[in-house]
């Protein structure tokens, strides 16, 4: 490898044009010019002595190198974000800016309403939302708090258990006007059932609960996209009961068939539990969630 020296906004680009896939996508997130960009990306090949791209006219794809190298240029990227939002962030609780991880349906359907009166009490706090099922990574500060539907098992994390999670089976009253009402599991083979496409995990939480992927006529990984259909009258699926109660053409499917219980956790990395403002919305989210995700 070069000797020579490496900077900082290089490997920005790195991250932005492998997840842009181009020059021009890279460009546009990182609101630079092109040939800015691949001057970034030509002067860290040089310094790292290898390419890290293999260009074609379709894009750029990772060499095996930079796929070797992305993991720790993100988590670079993510121990720089962190450290300026705690250097930047006032003695003020209720100033600065906490990033907070959480599920799609969570992030989207159930946050907005729980932080609604923090932020209203407090004009100078600023909450960055990362809306992902990919558990992020708090001991590598992706995230400073994160709302998760496992129990944290990594050391070096606070965690606190703030509520039960029921998920049922539920279709709106238009679908089920139009279509009946199953009163037996054997019932669901004639209607049309809402679920994962290739998501193992709750695949294999159906077929415990016999139900099976082929039995799905729409699929689909994304939970937003499958409530959205569920709303939309499409069919019969999957739903938290804390998210179908604030839908009131919802209703609730076989109901004592299929109930399944997500135990949903609040954690944090342990050296936050002395920031001020990352401990005021831990608390206040350990206060709220419980009545938020209720059923």
């Amino acid at each position: 490898m070069s000797t020579g020296p490496i900077q900082w906004e290089h490997w920005r680009s790195f991250i932005a044009v492998a997840e842009e896939g181009s020059l021009s996508g890279a460009a546009r997130a990182l609101r630079l010019t092109q040939p800015t960009l691949g001057r970034h990306i030509d002067l860290l090949e040089q310094a790292v002595g290898a390419a890290l791209f293999l260009r074609a006219p379709q894009g750029m794809a990772l060499t095996d190198l930079g796929r070797d190298l992305l993991p720790e240029a993100r988590a670079m990227a993510a121990a720089a974000a962190a450290l300026e939002r705690t250097a930047s962030a006032p003695l003020d609780a209720g100033r600065g800016v906490v990033r907070l991880s959480a599920s799609e349906v969570v992030g989207a359907e159930v946050l907005p309403g729980v932080l609604a009166p923090l932020m209203a009490a407090h004009p100078g706090l600023e909450v960055e939302l990362v809306l992902s099922n990919r558990n992020e990574d708090l001991l590598r500060r992706e995230a400073d708090l994160a709302v998760r539907m496992l129990r944290p098992v990594q050391t070096g994390l606070v965690a606190r258990k703030v509520a039960e999670v029921r998920i049922g089976l539920y279709a709106h009253a238009r679908y089920l006007a139009a279509q009946g009402v199953p009163q037996t599991p054997a019932d669901l083979a004639g209607h049309i059932l809402i679920g994962p496409d290739r998501d193992a995990g709750t695949l294999a939480a159906m077929a415990a609960a016999g139900l099976d992927r082929r039995m799905l006529r729409l699929r689909c990984d994304r939970e937003a996209a499958q409530l959205n259909a569920l709303r939309a009258g499409l069919g019969i699926g999957a739903a938290q009961a804390g998210v179908a109660r604030a839908c009131p053409d919802l209703r609730p499917v076989l109901a004592g068939h299929f109930a399944f219980r997500l135990e949903c956790w609040l954690a944090m990395h342990e050296d936050l539990r002395a920031s001020a403002r990352v401990r005021l919305v831990f608390d206040h989210l350990a206060a709220h969630l419980p009545a938020a995700l209720a059923g």
